[in-house]
């Protein structure tokens, strides 16, 4: 069957060269299924999806299917702390401790929410274990980190805080608001949008969710191993970092909680997981509903539904926080306000453009510029730091453009 049979929707005659990119990840690139749709100047002009949602059935992925987003989760919990930003709930300036007084335990008591956000805290990491029954009471989620010493000096230096950062925002929405921030992305943010978008998967939608695929033991032979012992590259200095140096940042960035780490993607496809609301991980969507949520930020609005004041965009042009290599990620990151802001090239030609990317690929992306929104849900996970399906689907968005 070829890789046009599987593949569902629509593009603008413009963007055909898009639809093809899709193709070829299901052609040569190993895509198990997906959804692409990207939004320009308020309307849709792109919306695919193709191959399965789950390879033992053979349930095709349709265009409701909904996929874990994994880090792109990221991006819409900082689309929260913007709103509250927006509405006078929140500064950005302000110490973690003015909210959230026991914070101010072994020496954080200095630290901002915005050096929080861009991962500039040396709160990098939790020490004492966390379970995933732990994860279902914010109060001990919250002892954690309030008894977690810093592993730098906040503010001297910029470290990905992959998991951690899902923790604090998770504690400090519910201190600001007396809410979850996923109630909040249900109520303030999905339903006026009509957008699928969820962290906390109820159980009325459990029939659309794709399964997540791993790598599995022949993309560990094939692809992780032989970068874990002989690449010079980022990945191999990441995966090296996690598995050998138990005093790296990378290992305590990634290694707690340990069911949901490498080892651990399986369990992002139990029911248990896809209930809780981890603000960093299991965010759930369509790539539709990813898309116009990025879409309501950089064209101030859509459909006459305003998540923020166009403005509050203006924050996000500039890169608030960058290191030529990020002491996590071993490769060139920056952030602003909790948004990634990656180098041109990689997503597109534009620094004013933000979002978050996710392991597998997955990707939420906004450029203020074009008024462009870009949104891709696989579920066949990548061992790239940066997917090479994504990017490539990025270049064929700008190449359209005429980029």
């Amino acid at each position: 069957m070829s890789a046009s049979s599987l593949v569902s929707g629509s593009v603008r005659p413009q963007f055909a060269a898009v639809r093809d990119a899709f193709e070829y990840n299901f052609r040569k690139r190993g895509e198990v299924g997906a959804s692409l749709c990207v939004y320009l100047e308020g309307e849709r002009v792109v919306d695919l999806w193709g191959g399965v949602a789950d390879k033992e059935t053979g349930e095709p992925w349709k265009a409701d299917t909904l996929g874990v987003m994994f880090s792109a989760t990221k991006g819409l919990a900082a689309t929260c702390l913007l709103m509250l930003h927006d509405r006078g709930q929140l500064d950005y300036d302000a110490t973690v401790a003015s909210y959230w007084p026991e914070f101010a335990q072994a020496g954080k008591q200095d630290i901002t929410v915005r050096q929080m956000l861009n991962h500039t805290a040396g709160v990098v990491g939790v020490e004492r274990p966390i379970s995933l029954v732990d994860l279902e009471d914010i109060g001990v989620v919250a002892k954690a980190l309030e008894v977690q010493k810093p592993l730098w000096e906040p503010g001297s230096r910029q470290g990905y805080h992959g998991v951690t950062y899902g923790l604090f925002v998770a504690v400090l929405f519910r201190k600001i608001t007396g809410i979850s921030i996923g109630t909040f992305l249900r109520d303030e943010v999905a339903k006026p949008l009509e957008a699928d978008v969820f962290l906390g998967l109820p159980a009325s939608e459990d029939g659309r969710v794709a399964t997540t695929y791993p790598q599995g033991k022949r993309g560990l032979l094939k692809n992780i191993l032989p970068r874990l012992f002989l690449s010079r590259g980022t990945e191999g200095k990441v995966y090296r970092s996690v598995v050998f140096d138990k005093t790296s940042f990378t290992g305590a960035a990634f290694r707690n909680p340990a069911d949901l780490g490498a080892r651990g993607v399986q369990n992002f496809n139990r029911t248990r997981v896809r209930r809780q609301e981890l603000a960093w991980a299991n965010a759930m969507g369509s790539a539709r509903g990813l898309a116009r949520v990025y879409q309501a930020l950089v064209n101030g609005g859509l459909d006459g539904v305003q998540l923020v004041r166009p403005e509050q965009i203006d924050l996000l042009v500039e890169r608030d926080s960058f290191a030529e290599e990020d002491s996590v990620l071993k490769r060139p990151m920056g952030f602003s306000y909790g948004f990634v802001k990656e180098d041109p090239g990689v997503f597109g030609p534009e620094l004013s453009a933000f979002g978050h990317p996710g392991a597998g690929g997955a990707l939420g992306w906004a450029d203020p510029v074009r008024r462009l929104s870009i949104a891709y849900i696989p579920n066949a996970m990548d061992f790239h730091i940066r997917s090479p399906r994504t990017i490539s689907i990025c270049d064929a968005i700008y190449a359209s453009l005429g980029e």
